[in-house]
């Protein structure tokens, strides 16, 4: 398959794992990368030294491509990006903050930076900072979401009616059919973070998995929105969460209640009941653990089956 993505990253299949906090270590973005498509390292929720371990574990695993995505906003971020170079990292998607304040800097390195964004306007504020790709989110996305609630299919085509430089779809997508009906909007790959969450090779605790799998229609929500939008899995954490907005709380409440490490608690530790269980609305659509190569020759099979039947 040859799309604008394929060629800009040098891989086989037009499809990215999306880079997630807990989820997204070296293992996993190897085996994407073997699997021909691109593999992300998840620096959110790692210190630099453990970035550093897992940027060089990925080497050593894969000879693809492969690269990292730093939420801009997070502690650390000047430390994080030069580790990124020192360890000569190719491929950088940033994602959380303002794409003028790194794009020029990596550029400048020889990478290739992508930023990942929820509206029209950021798409337009990513391509004029320079960036090389965008990836348009949709509100169908698990974890941290846009303030503005477009759907991905109706972000793509607005988001490719005024970019010139590739897209990248995201949010929602976790088959063929999915991958094909985001390219025919206008995307030139996709991005799927929930469907790799349900893989033998994610860091995600074994419990955190099984729900994603067991998740139906409905088992998610957007919450947070005071802080930052997150779509979680209704948990009980979830259900006090929302009894707890019974109080009418500020921000500063609302931060108290989170405590810290929520999202760890759940999706690394496993812990059902009281940590955050970040997944996409798609989860009602994944129901098996499998292998990432599986995973991807079943997308790329489905897609191409598709679009065989509508040719």
């Amino acid at each position: 398959m040859h799309t604008p993505i394929t060629q800009l990253f040098d891989i086989q299949y037009p499809i990215i794992q999306g880079g997630m906090i807990w989820i997204s270590g070296y293992k996993l973005a190897a085996a994407v990368s073997n699997a021909g498509g691109l593999g992300l390292i998840g620096a959110g929720s790692m210190y630099p030294d453990v970035l550093r371990n897992h940027i060089q574990k990925a080497k050593k695993n894969t000879d693809k491509s492969f690269g990292v995505n730093v939420p801009l906003l997070y502690p650390n971020v000047e430390e994080i990006m030069q580790i990124i170079v020192e360890e000569n990292v190719k491929i950088v998607f940033t994602s959380a903050g303002n794409p003028k304040t790194w794009t020029s800097f990596l550029k400048e390195k020889g990478i290739t930076v992508v930023h990942v964004v929820s509206s029209v306007r950021f798409a337009l504020k990513a391509e004029a900072a320079g960036v090389d790709a965008i990836v348009a989110e949709g509100f169908e996305a698990g974890g941290h979401n846009g303030r503005e609630e477009s759907t991905t299919f109706t972000l793509i085509p607005m988001v490719r009616e005024q970019i010139k430089i590739p897209l990248i779809a995201a949010g929602g997508i976790a088959t063929g059919r999915g991958m094909l009906a985001a390219m025919v909007l206008g995307a030139d790959a996709v991005q799927m973070g929930s469907r790799f969450v349900a893989s033998t090779e994610a860091s995600a605790h074994p419990n955190f998995k099984q729900a994603v799998v067991q998740a139906q229609d409905g088992d998610t929500l957007v919450t947070l929105k005071e802080l930052a939008p997150v779509r979680l899995i209704k948990n009980p954490f979830f259900y006090e969460l929302q009894a707890f907005y019974n109080k009418h709380p500020d921000k500063e409440q609302l931060k108290e209640f989170l405590g810290r490490a929520r999202a760890k608690k759940g999706m690394f530790e496993g812990d059902l009941d009281t940590g955050e269980l970040e997944i996409g609305q798609i989860a009602g659509l994944i129901h098996e653990i499998k292998p990432v190569d599986e995973i991807i020759q079943s997308i790329i099979a489905e897609y191409q089956q598709v679009q065989s039947d509508w040719c």
